[in-house]
């Protein structure tokens, strides 16, 4: 890689780099919000995702925005042969993960703090990457997501499985309309009262009434490479899980 290449591609990280200082300041009520904003479905839509994960028969996982490790730490409890890195940017997200991690007494996940957009991972090393609602902050308006979404086909081996679950829109007119009502003024608006965080709430609800509909992720995924992209609609389609491999001859 050229100097001015090497440039551009560090002007690109810093410029996607808002979101870290934003999501440092909610680690502490995540979790609760999360249960409390989605009544508690957010632990059911990622369950479902464990098992899509599961079925793959996977021997490294790596949980890729991890957060406080939710999932990583359910995949590696329901299977301790598996080895599973939960990958994040925020050092306090991290620190709630391992805590997690610690009292459900696993021992075959661990958490590692670095830019997605630049993992320190080996080519082909993991058989499924997943991320849960993590998604979002990678690919809306993000600069860097042409970076991040080759990062992830190198890190994938060849027909390993991308496993999304995301906020999504529902087809449905009416619904759609009450789902954003729900996060404009919900979401929002308590989730930014009770965390003390706005802004982090107020970007959270409005990149979901924003993010892509099936179609449009289906087109992004196969624009960057990947193949055979698949949608669980979720909740009368606010939500979804989306499965895509990586093509056996990358």
């Amino acid at each position: 890689m050229s100097t001015k290449e090497s440039l551009a591609k560090a002007e690109m990280k810093a410029k996607g780099k808002p979101l870290q200082k934003m999501f440092n300041k909610v680690p502490g009520s995540y979790d609760f919000l999360n249960r409390l904003l989605t009544f508690r479905m957010d632990e059911h839509w990622r369950k479902k995702a464990v098992q899509k994960i599961l079925k793959e028969k996977p021997r490294k996982v790596m949980d890729l925005g991890t957060g406080t490790g939710d999932m990583a730490v359910r995949i590696a409890r329901k299977n301790n042969e598996i080895d599973v890195t939960g990958y994040d940017f925020s050092s306090s997200m991290l620190n709630v993960a391992e805590k997690k991690a610690e009292k459900y007494r696993v021992s075959n996940a661990h958490f590692v703090e670095g830019d997605a957009a630049e993992m320190p991972f080996s080519d082909n090393e993991f058989d499924v990457v997943g991320i849960s609602f993590a998604f979002r902050n990678i690919t809306f308006k993000n600069p860097n997501t042409s970076l991040y979404l080759k990062e992830i086909l190198r890190v994938l081996k060849p027909g390993g499985k991308l496993i999304i679950v995301e906020s999504s829109q529902p087809n449905s007119l009416l619904i759609r309309k009450g789902f954003h009502f729900y996060l404009r003024n919900v979401v929002s608006g308590i989730g930014g009262r009770l965390s003390k965080s706005r802004g982090a709430y107020h970007y959270l609800a409005y990149s979901a009434r924003e993010f892509y509909t099936r179609n449009e992720l289906t087109r992004l995924l196969t624009d960057f490479g990947f193949g055979s992209v698949e949608h669980t609609s979720l909740f009368m389609g606010a939500a979804a899980i989306s499965c895509a491999a990586k093509p056996i001859d990358k």
